[in-house]
């Protein structure tokens, strides 16, 4: 392998604050890179912290860069130095570093990422591409010359500045081939989440069908919900789609008749075939019908710690009637909800789980907030089942709301409008989108999908995913 293959994915750039190891060692399985960037500390701190980090990203078989400083480089026997314009000669750090080590430097336009290329290093540092707050920013030549620089020069670029999980997308599709972050990671309550997020991001660049989704939930005969809509949502939106069947239903367009559940020892068997096997990036489940069924789910994906769950709550049918009881929904709160990346209740859904009555958009802020709190990451209560002239879903991320907003269309044909969408949301994330952007897509498709259904049966006709896609 050549040294600088590992000039990929997320390079995480380490800040001066406490608990410098342990945020480092929570976030370092998504990571490629580690760089040192000590600004605060004396000699003696910077060289004990130093071996410290060394040591576990050694461990962890992840790339150590020290920020600037050779001479600390050879100290900690890092893999190499990063070197800002100013800060040194990358010709001269070749002669004390040797020709093993690597030697990245910072550049803010072609010019210069054309002479660091001559002068030998071994990767370009790119940016800033965003405003930030980490550092006085001087140059800010943004996507736009970052696409320009992926032309001129064949070396790997880290891009860096301002760049996090909601604008990290368009700096990769630029060309960048990593993406350096400092406070997106180390400052978040969770380092592990962020830097999951952000490594998940870099799935854009594979082929189709690109990313994998495994879907949990009940088989629906009538094919229009269920694990049926969610392998058609994953396959034509261009992701491979696996599945593990909780249920099966004797149901149509009328509704459900019948219900036939899977052991819970064949539902553990069907994830841990899938799991063990199958590089799968997000998991999303729909009906799990049992008390029992939850706690095998949730007992298998925290053996395999499936960091990406989409939460479809199925506990109403479209007819009305309860799909599983109070148990059951007593234990998915505590299960499976603090281990759940989205939750994507309907209105009444939401209802059952908090208590709370919902009847505006006050009221969803409300229910949202006490969902989060059960332990759902990120929650967004769909508006299907509102008044007005517009069905409007909305994101609680912990932190702030953001709404999704359609024209309400009148149609009897909207079987499997869950299952597709929280589908959607899941093949888009798999496939290397924000959050906010997975959402916003799965939301257009699904908009499309109820738009442009045909009548199909004598009820709740299902929604059409082919021309959501075709057209």
């Amino acid at each position: 392998m050549n040294r600088t293959d590992k000039i990929n994915g997320l390079y995480l750039i380490t800040d001066d604050s406490e608990r410098l190891i342990e945020r480092v060692s929570a976030a370092l399985p998504y990571v490629s890179v580690v760089q040192f960037r000590p600004k605060k500390l004396t000699s003696a701190e910077k060289l004990e912290r130093g071996k410290d980090l060394a040591a576990i990203c050694k461990k962890a078989g992840v790339l150590f860069i020290v920020n600037d400083d050779v001479k600390l480089a050879l100290e900690l026997d890092a893999d190499g130095v990063h070197l800002g314009q100013e800060d040194g000669d990358p010709c001269a750090a070749r002669e004390l570093l040797g020709s093993q080590k690597i030697i990245g430097v910072s550049t803010h336009n072609p010019d210069e990422a054309i002479l660091a290329e001559a002068a030998g290093a071994d990767y370009i540092g790119f940016g800033a591409i965003y405003p930030t707050g980490s550092k006085d920013v001087q140059h800010l030549p943004g996507v736009a010359l970052l696409a320009e620089t992926r032309k001129t020069v064949s070396l790997p670029i880290v891009a860096i500045g301002g760049i996090g999980r909601d604008n990290a997308a368009a700096v990769i599709d630029a060309g960048a081939d990593a993406v350096a972050v400092i406070s997106a990671v180390m400052s978040h309550e969770e380092p592990s989440l962020a830097a999951a997020e952000m490594k998940l991001i870099f799935n854009r660049k594979k082929n189709l069908p690109r990313g994998a989704v495994l879907t949990i939930a009940g088989s629906d005969s009538g094919g229009g919900a269920g694990i049926q809509a969610d392998l058609k949502t994953i396959t034509l939106l261009g992701s491979y789609g696996a599945s593990v069947i909780t249920a099966l239903t004797a149901q149509n367009t009328l509704g459900v008749t019948g219900i036939h559940p899977a052991p819970e020892v064949f539902v553990t068997e069907q994830i841990d075939a899938v799991l063990s096997d199958i590089p799968i990036d997000v998991v999303k489940t729909g009906m799990l019908f049992s008390a029992g069924i939850i706690d095998a789910v949730a007992e298998q994906l925290a053996h395999y710690d499936k960091t990406f769950l989409v939460v479809d709550p199925v506990m109403i049918a479209k007819g009305g009637a309860a799909l599983i009881d109070r148990c059951a929904v007593d234990t998915f709160i505590k299960r499976l909800l603090p281990m759940t990346y989205l939750l994507t209740p309907n209105i009444p859904e939401a209802e059952a789980l908090t208590g709370m009555t919902i009847s505006d958009l006050n009221d969803m802020e409300n229910a949202a907030r006490a969902l989060q709190r059960f332990g759902a990451r990120n929650v967004l209560i769909k508006g299907g089942h509102s008044a007005g002239t517009e069905s409007v879903d909305l994101l609680f991320d912990g932190s702030g709301y953001r709404s999704y907003g359609a024209p309400r269309i009148d149609s009897a044909n909207t079987h499997g409008t869950g299952c597709t969408l929280s589908s959607a949301i899941a093949t888009f994330l798999a496939q290397g989108d924000s959050l906010p952007d997975a959402i916003g897509r799965a939301k257009e498709f699904i908009t499309c999908a109820i738009r442009l259904a045909e009548p199909l049966g004598k009820g709740h006709g299902p929604v059409n995913h082919y021309k959501a896609v075709f057209g």
